[in-house]
């Protein structure tokens, strides 16, 4: 299916070795994942969203811009389409507001249950539904799940109050779909909600079936004799409820010195406002 990148961090650092130069960059990834790419970084607290249709590693405005990208949060995502027509509506990352959302997975039978899905989105979310993808209606489901809690806008949005949303959203939809597939390499037409989910400054990532991993630190910081946040944490692994200077999720774990760690099914990942760590797994 689809592949995704996240990345938040104390500091702004370009990207382009893990989109484009890395020996499994995102861009190496392409090739199996051709219907489209999508970049999102932020930029003075704003969202920067850039997409094409175009497979990734063909695209010289890819490489352009995983080349001038230095942002303390991105997020990039491979499209291989399941669900929608391949357009630009329907490619990763969605965004509203401050958020914005990738998604590798699949709703089963989505063509039978979108009406009814839309029909749960509040009217007020419902009229940005552009496109006919799955993911852009579980992106829209989950903000009205934070909605209820607090306004989407609001400045430090709580870690806690995401999760607890990504919980009842988990709820809604296997109601209708059914329990998510467990198997990364099941059928494609299988239920799988796996997503990250970010404003530029809380950053949550969920597995539900197709394969994430994450990391907080590496085995040497190549940057550790000149970077100004260079800190212990930086090479040492953190339990939840520590502070970390950055965060990365990915499909699959990243050539480089980032020590990676999968992630279970139903675990969430994530990081508040103030870059502290939180883990938590399906009750």
């Amino acid at each position: 299916m689809c592949r995704i990148f996240g990345f938040r961090s104390v500091i702004q650092s370009q990207v382009h070795r893990s989109l484009v130069s890395a020996d499994n960059a995102l861009m190496q990834q392409s090739d199996r994942h051709p219907d489209g790419w999508g970049v999102a970084y932020y930029n003075a607290g704003a969202p920067h969203v850039i997409k094409s249709v175009a497979t990734a590693m063909d695209d010289h405005l890819f490489q352009r811009v995983s080349g001038i990208v230095a942002s303390e949060t991105v997020l990039a995502h491979l499209r291989k389409a399941t669900q929608g027509s391949l357009s630009i509506i329907n490619t990763h990352p969605f965004q509203y507001g401050q958020w914005v959302f990738v998604h590798n997975g699949n709703l089963a039978n989505f063509g039978a249950i979108r009406e009814q899905l839309v029909g749960m989105v509040p009217p007020v979310l419902r009229r940005f539904i552009l496109g006919d993808s799955d993911s852009e209606v579980l992106f829209y489901l989950l903000l009205g799940h934070m909605a209820r809690r607090h306004e989407l806008h609001r400045v430090g949005y709580p870690l806690d109050d995401v999760i607890a949303s990504v919980r009842e959203l988990m709820t809604q939809v296997v109601a209708l779909t059914g329990e998510p597939c467990l198997d990364d390499r099941g059928p494609s037409d299988a239920t799988y909600l796996t997503f990250v989910l970010t404003n530029g400054r809380t950053m949550v990532a969920h597995q539900g079936g197709k394969q994430l991993y994450w990391t907080t630190h590496k085995t040497r910081c190549p940057d550790r004799d000149h970077c100004p946040s260079f800190g212990p944490e930086c090479e040492a692994s953190a339990r939840p409820g520590a502070f970390v200077k950055h965060l990365v999720v990915a499909s699959e774990p990243l050539h480089g010195d980032n020590v990676w760690t999968p992630m279970a099914p139903f675990e969430v990942v994530g990081v508040d406002w103030s870059m502290k760590l939180q883990q938590s797994l399906q009750a």
